[in-house]
């Protein structure tokens, strides 16, 4: 999500100083929105995408994910759900295990506590392997902890929200149309790691 407010601003910036952005960038500037003069365009949803945060699997592993959210529902599709979302569950390189959650107070509650029934809701939420598909209503659900994906009577939902995200992909040349897709996995790490090695 950084990622995403990174180019929204970037846009927005960009249109601000009057140069245009590149081809490739498919943000669009809220400069209308602040000025209180925009186009009349409706913005009903906005796609996300996610792949490497941080360096906290092995092998320097993503966690690609893309979705929509719109005032109703959020779809996600976890593009490897044999991968931990909040990284791996033991200690890897500096960041310690599920690195992709901060350490706090609160993280550490929950792993210390993982096992007894008042936390494990908790944990599953936070750290477990999510499924290849999620969806939720986010009008009876606005904290989003019901995955619908698997509802029959959200089927239909399900489906028109999957192929906006298809069609978003190929719209903007996503190399993770292919399943078997994985370069980003191999290029080389230079967060964290490259500064502890200096």
């Amino acid at each position: 999500m950084r990622g995403g407010l990174i180019a929204l601003f970037a846009a927005t910036f960009l249109e601000l100083a009057d140069v245009p952005k590149w081809p490739e960038m498919t943000s669009r500037s809220f400069l209308d929105l602040i000025t209180g003069q925009s186009d009349g365009k409706d913005r009903d949803h906005v796609f996300v995408e996610r792949e490497r945060h941080a360096n906290v699997r092995q092998g320097d592993l993503s966690y690609p994910c893309r979705g929509i959210r719109m005032a109703d529902f959020l779809y996600l599709r976890n593009l490897r759900p044999d991968r931990w979302p909040a990284g791996d569950p033991n200690l890897h390189f500096a960041v310690g295990p599920w690195g992709d959650v901060d350490p706090t107070i609160t993280k550490q509650l929950i792993l210390d506590h993982r096992d007894e029934p008042a936390i494990k809701p908790f944990f599953e939420l936070c750290f477990a392997k999510r499924p290849a598909e999620e969806l939720y209503d986010l009008r009876s659900d606005p904290d989003q902890v019901k995955n619908l994906a698997s509802d029959p009577a959200m089927a239909e939902t399900k489906a028109r929200l999957a192929s906006k995200v298809d069609a978003w992909m190929r719209e903007t040349a996503d190399p993770r149309v292919d399943p078997a897709f994985d370069a980003w996995d191999k290029y080389p790490y230079f967060g964290g790691k490259a500064k502890a090695e200096k």
